[in-house]
């Protein structure tokens, strides 16, 4: 399965909002330095999917704000 994301890190709070099945805006409290940000959107994720977190995974997109997420 593929998530195609677009990420927004600094937030308020997380949040996860759904265009579609596979097209998803998330936000994130965590700031985008040393891969916080990336870390906690396979988090909130994995928690929504209800898989484990090594499941998840960033295909592209690691230091952009669109990115494909694989879910294993």
């Amino acid at each position: 399965m593929r998530l195609y994301v677009r990420a927004k890190a600094g937030a308020g709070k997380n949040q996860i909002k759904k265009s579609d099945e596979n097209h998803w805006e998330i936000w994130t409290t965590k700031i985008a330095t040393k891969n916080k940000a990336n870390m906690a959107i396979t988090e909130i994720v994995a928690k929504e999917l209800g898989v484990a977190k090594s499941r998840v995974e960033i295909i592209s997109g690691g230091r952009s704000r669109l990115k494909v997420i694989g879910i294993i």
